[in-house]
C-alpha cells in the first residue's frame, strides 16, 4: 500500500503532525534512515521488496513531518499506533459502528454514514513489512526493541481484527488443518486362489 507518498495527495493539516507537499521529492530520506543504494546494476526488486521500501519511505516521511519531528531512534510502539490511526483517513473499508443497523451484516442493503477505515488485513501486512524494513534499514540491533513488534502494536492489531470481524460480519479466523486429514488409500486385496486339498 502506498498511502501517502503520491505527490499532490491531500494531506491533513490538523492534529499532532503535519504532512506537507512541496517541490522537493517526498521520497528523499535522510542518510541515517534511508534504504541502502547500490551503484552497480542491481537485480530488479521483487514486488514485496518494492512495497516494503515504499512503506518505509512513507513511515519516515511521517516521522519527519510529525510535530515535533520525531527521530527514528526515539520511535516506539505508541508512535506506530499514531501512524496506523493516521492511515485510517485513507482507508476504503466500511466499518460499521455498534449503533448502526447494519452492524454485523456482511452485505448491507443500503449505504450508511459509518466511516471508512484501513482493513485489518492491510494493516497486518503493512506492520509485517515495516518490521522487516526496520531491521534492514533502521540500524536495528538485538539490544533494542523493534517498535513494530512491540506488544502494544500486536494487541492493537488483534483489537482491530476482532472489531472489524464483528462490525462487518466476516470471520478472520484461519482454518486449521486437521492432523488426520491425510487419507491413506489401501488397494483392494484380491482374494487368494483356492488351495487344492491333498487326497
Amino acid at each position: 500500500m502506498d498511502f501517502i507518498t503520491t505527490p499532490g495527495y491531500p494531506y491533513p493539516t490538523s492534529g499532532n503532525f503535519l504532512i506537507t507537499t512541496s517541490n522537493s521529492n517526498p521520497n528523499i530520506i535522510s542518510n541515517n534512515i534511508s534504504p541502502p543504494s547500490t551503484h552497480n546494476n542491481p537485480a530488479p526488486l521483487s514486488r514485496y521488496e518494492n512495497q516494503k521500501r515504499r512503506d518505509w519511505n512513507t513511515f519516515c516521511q511521517y516521522l519527519r513531518n510529525h510535530r515535533p519531528p520525531l527521530p527514528l531512534s526515539l520511535c516506539n510502539g505508541t508512535h506506530v499506533l499514531e501512524f496506523l490511526r493516521y492511515l485510517d483517513q485513507f482507508g476504503k473499508t466500511k466499518v460499521h459502528n455498534q449503533s448502526c443497523p447494519f452492524f454485523g451484516i456482511p452485505n448491507p442493503p443500503s449505504p450508511c454514514t459509518c466511516p471508512l477505515r484501513q482493513a485489518w488485513g492491510s494493516l497486518d501486512s503493512l506492520i509485517g513489512r515495516l518490521r522487516a524494513a526496520y531491521e534492514e534499514y533502521g540500524g536495528y540491533n538485538k539490544s533494542e526493541m523493534n517498535p513494530f513488534g512491540t506488544r502494544i502494536v500486536r494487541l492493537f492489531l488483534r483489537d482491530v481484527r476482532d472489531f472489524q470481524s464483528k462490525s462487518r460480519g466476516i470471520s478472520y479466523e484461519k482454518k486449521r488443518k486437521r492432523a488426520n486429514q491425510i487419507k491413506i488409500v489401501v488397494p483392494n486385496k484380491q482374494p487368494s486362489p483356492p488351495v487344492a486339498a491333498n487326497n
